[in-house]
């Protein structure tokens, strides 16, 4: 398995709120771990939130005994999420702050994830897949008809989300499953980089760097030259699933 991570400031922001975290090692019961996650909230909030809720997350994961993956990435998210609300209480200088979330496990060719908010998770192969829904106004726009795909990209309201870890005590998580394929990449984003990069280009960029490093930078950059209003969070992932199973 290959794996790349990177954030950068984008061309606008003076803080970066966008964190990312990633291990090919075990991490208690799972054997490796990809999130990304992107705050919000006032100066120092928001990227206090992103680093915080990981490393409540990885703490939780390392110390489970709980066999069923589901159950033990909602629990641990379900955690950072009520000490996140915890620390915002507790803080007038960190009230308000929340952050998107997507976290990532592959257990042999199965892939295991979750999201909050509008963070994304794509697959790659012969073309590109975004397998994460945003919980966005947006996205619920697009789901009630009220607004066609197309409309979404420059909606003025697409940034306002719908869930976030700390915003309010009872969650909602998606969980999902996906059997990956020879050849797969998985790319795991902040908003930074859809917003700026549409999904097409996504695909061609990851597919023209030499490796998944250059194929980083290139997002990077092109987020950053087609504006670069917001921060960019990016984990690439090549699982290396062979015709009889995972490299």
């Amino acid at each position: 398995m290959k794996t790349f991570s990177m954030t950068d400031m984008g061309m606008v922001r003076t803080v970066n709120q966008d964190y990312v975290y990633t291990t090919d090692n075990p991490l208690g019961n799972l054997p490796n771990l990809f999130v990304v996650a992107d705050g919000m909230g006032g100066h120092q909030a928001g990227d206090f939130a992103s680093k915080y809720t990981v490393e409540v997350i990885t703490r939780e994961l390392k110390k489970t005994d709980e066999e069923d993956i589901e159950k033990a990435i909602l629990r641990a998210i379900e955690t950072a999420n009520h000490e996140l609300i915890e620390k915002a209480n507790s803080d007038d200088h960190l009230k308000g702050m929340g952050t998107t979330l997507v976290v990532a496990t592959i257990v042999n060719q199965m892939m295991y994830f979750a999201n909050v908010g509008d963070s994304r998770l794509y697959l790659i192969n012969n073309g590109i897949t975004q397998l994460t829904k945003d919980h966005s106004l947006v996205e619920e726009m697009v789901r009630l008809g009220g607004i066609k795909p197309e409309e979404a990209k420059h909606h003025p309201d697409k940034n306002i989300i719908t869930r976030a870890i700390g915003a309010k005590e009872a969650v909602e998580i998606d969980f999902f499953e996906h059997r990956l394929k020879k050849d797969d990449i998985i790319l795991m984003c902040t908003d930074g980089l859809s917003n700026m990069v549409e999904d097409e280009e996504l695909f061609h960029l990851v597919q023209g760097g030499r490796d998944i490093v250059e194929s980083a930078q290139l997002l990077v950059n092109t987020a950053k030259e087609n504006g670069g209003t917001d921060n960019i969070g990016i984990v690439l992932i090549e699982p290396c699933i062979g015709e009889v199973g995972i490299c």
